[in-house]
C-alpha cells in the first residue's frame, strides 16, 4: 500500500531517516517496521516562522515500491533528414537531443568555444578585463545558463514536460534532487560536466558540434531557408533551421533585418544588481541571528507594480558573486552565479523594470528601438565606470535619498566597483520606480533597504529586446519556411527550463515540417 502525506522537518533532522520513520508511522498509525519505504516527491523550505523543511512524501507500507527512472534513449541518427540548429544553450541543446529522439540528425553551429576553453576566457574577463566577443557569459557553449549557476526554477510548466528536462539533466550527471527541490539549482561547478556529457551524447548519437562557427548570412530562396553560411565562407545546408542564437546576439537581429526577415521590438526589463552579506538575508529570512547547518543560504523573491509596471527580483543568487556579462567592450552588464554549494559571504539579485513601448524612443521608433535603449544604458554604465569594467554602483540607501557613496561595502564583483550616482544617471523613469520599489521591499524584508546594500549597474539582459515572429502553430517564422525561431534570443523564453522545453517544442515542430 502507498499513502503520500507532508512530513514536517525541523533542519537539524533533514538527514535522519529514522525521524522521517517516526512521524510517518504516527501520521498513518502503522508501526514503523511496517514501513518499507518513504520516497520524497517533493522539498521545500517554509521560513514564516522558525524555518521548517515541508516535505511531501510517499509512504510504502508492507511492499517494496517499484520505482523506474525513465531513461532517455538516444540512437544514432541516419543523414537522410539534417536541421541546422544555431546555438548550443539550453534551447539549441535539448532542441539538438530531441531531433536525434525523432531520428533527425542536428548539426549544432556554436559561435563560442566549447564549455572547457570556454573557462579560460571568462578567466581573462574577470582578471584582466579582456572581453572576448563570442566567448563570454553569454555565447559558448551551454549558452548563459551554464555560468549564471543552473537555476531551473520555471513557471511555463504548461509549455511542456519539466520532469522530462530535469531526468535529462539527471541522466546527465545532475544530483537527483533537482526533482524534488522546489527551487532547483545545479551550479556552475557542477554544469560545465553535464553540458560535455549532453554534448558526448550528440556526437554519439551521429549529430555534429561545431565551434567557434558563427552565422554570417542566410541561404534563402523563394522565401524558404535552405542553409547558412559560416564564418562568411562556409556554407551549411539542411532541411531546416532551428534559431536558438540567445539573448545578446545582436548581430543576429541585425542579420535578419539586412535578409529582410521579419523582426519586432518587444518589452524587457533592466536595471540593476543588489548585493546583500548573505548573513543578513538569513537572519531577514529565516528570523535568526545564526543560519542552522542543515538549511541552504536563504533566498528571496519580490515583486511589485509601480506606477503601472512591474519591478521584480531576477536570478536571485544566494550566496554567490556578480559577473560581468557583457558581450563588447565598450559595455558594462552585470549578471549573478552561485556554485552549488552557494557558499560565497554576498546575496545578490537583479532588481529590475518592466521597460514598455511608450518609454522607447519615440523619435526613431523600429525593430530596433528597444535594443537601442538597452545598449545606450549599458555603455552610459561603461563610461561611468571610467572606461573600464569596473562597474557603477551605490549604497542602496544613497540611491533612494539621492547621495553620493563616499565609500562602498565590499563586494563579489572582481574587476571592482565605481562610486556614480545611479539615481541620477539612469533613466529617471527607471529611478524613479526603483526608489518606491526599494523602500515596499523593505516593509515587507526589513532591513533589505540598509546600508550594507549595494546596486551595481546595470543589470540589462534579463530577456531579449527584440522578438522573431513565429506562428503559434506551426512554430516557424511568420514569412521564411522552414525556419524555427527558438529559445529566449526569439523572445520566447526566460530561463534554462523555458527554453529547454521551446527547444524540444521547436523539434517537435520541424519533425512534422519535414
Amino acid at each position: 500500500m502507498k499513502q503520500q502525506i507532508e512530513i514536517i522537518v525541523p533542519p537539524e533532522k533533514i538527514y535522519e531517516e529514522g525521524f522521517f520513520r517516526y512521524i510517518a508511522s504516527r501520521k498513518l498509525g502503522v508501526n514503523p517496521s511496517d514501513i518499507t519505504k518513504i520516497v520524497p516527491v517533493r522539498r521545500s523550505i517554509d521560513a514564516r516562522r522558525e524555518p521548517i523543511y515541508r516535505i511531501l512524501a510517499d509512504v510504502y507500507i508492507g511492499e517494496t515500491p517499484s520505482i523506474e527512472k525513465p531513461i532517455y534513449v538516444y540512437n544514432p541518427v541516419n543523414k537522410k533528414k539534417k536541421v541546422i540548429v544555431v546555438g548550443f544553450g539550453s534551447s539549441g541543446m535539448f532542441a539538438a537531443l530531441h531531433l536525434i529522439e525523432l531520428g533527425i540528425m542536428p548539426i549544432v553551429l556554436e559561435r563560442g568555444k566549447d564549455v572547457q576553453a570556454r573557462r579560460r576566457d571568462l578567466s581573462s574577463l574577470m582578471r584582466k578585463q579582456i572581453v572576448n566577443p563570442d566567448s563570454n557569459y553569454c555565447f559558448g557553449e551551454g549558452g548563459a545558463g551554464t555560468y549564471s549557476d543552473g537555476k531551473l526554477y520555471t513557471r511555463a510548466v504548461k509549455r511542456g514536460n519539466v520532469s522530462k528536462i530535469l531526468e535529462v539533466f539527471i541522466q546527465h550527471g545532475a544530483h537527483p534532487d533537482i526533482v524534488i527541490d522546489t527551487h532547483p539549482h545545479i551550479g556552475s561547478n557542477k554544469l560545465p560536466k553535464i553540458i560535455a556529457a549532453i554534448r558526448q551524447t550528440v556526437l554519439n548519437a551521429g549529430g555534429e558540434i561545431h565551434y567557434e562557427s558563427r552565422v554570417t548570412d542566410f541561404i534563402i530562396k523563394n522565401k524558404k531557408i535552405k542553409g547558412v553560411i559560416v564564418n562568411s565562407k562556409e556554407e551549411f545546408l539542411a532541411d531546416a533551421v532551428i534559431l536558438s542564437a540567445g539573448h545578446s546576439a545582436r548581430d543576429m537581429f541585425s542579420l535578419l533585418q539586412k535578409n529582410k526577415i521579419k523582426i519586432e521590438a518587444k518589452p524587457f526589463a533592466m536595471g540593476v544588481r543588489i548585493e546583500h552579506p548573505q548573513p543578513l538575508i538569513n537572519e531577514i529570512q529565516y528570523h535568526m541571528k545564526i543560519k542552522p547547518e542543515n538549511l541552504p543560504a536563504a533566498t528571496y523573491n519580490l515583486s511589485t507594480n509601480i506606477d503601472g509596471s512591474g519591478v521584480y527580483s531576477f536570478c536571485m543568487c544566494p550566496g554567490g558573486i556578480i559577473v560581468p556579462a557583457m558581450t563588447a567592450p565598450d559595455e558594462i552588464v552585470v549578471n549573478g552565479m552561485s556554485m552549488s554549494r552557494g557558499d560565497s559571504p554576498y546575496a545578490n539579485s537583479g532588481l529590475v523594470v518592466e521597460i514598455k513601448e511608450n518609454e522607447w524612443d519615440s523619435n526613431e521608433v523600429s525593430e530596433f528601438s528597444a535594443l537601442k535603449l538597452q545598449q545606450e544604458i549599458e555603455q552610459l554604465a561603461f563610461r561611468l565606470a571610467g572606461s573600464s569594467l569596473s562597474a557603477p554602483a551605490q549604497r542602496a540607501n544613497d540611491f533612494v535619498d539621492g547621495k553620493f557613496s563616499q565609500t562602498l561595502p565590499k563586494t563579489s564583483y572582481i574587476p571592482g566597483l565605481t562610486s556614480s550616482r545611479l539615481d541620477e544617471e539612469l533613466p529617471l523613469f527607471i529611478v524613479k520606480k526603483l526608489k518606491k520599489a526599494l523602500k515596499e521591499f523593505s516593509r515587507r524584508m526589513r532591513g533589505y533597504l540598509s546600508d550594507e546594500a549595494i546596486l551595481v549597474g546595470v543589470e540589462s539582459r534579463t530577456s531579449s529586446p527584440i522578438r522573431v515572429p513565429r506562428d503559434r502553430e506551426s512554430f516557424m517564422h511568420v514569412e521564411i519556411k522552414g525556419l524555427f525561431p527558438c529559445g529566449e534570443g526569439a523572445g520566447y523564453a526566460g530561463g534554462i527550463v523555458s527554453s529547454a522545453l521551446d527547444g524540444e517544442n521547436c523539434a517537435e515542430a520541424v519533425s512534422k515540417y519535414l
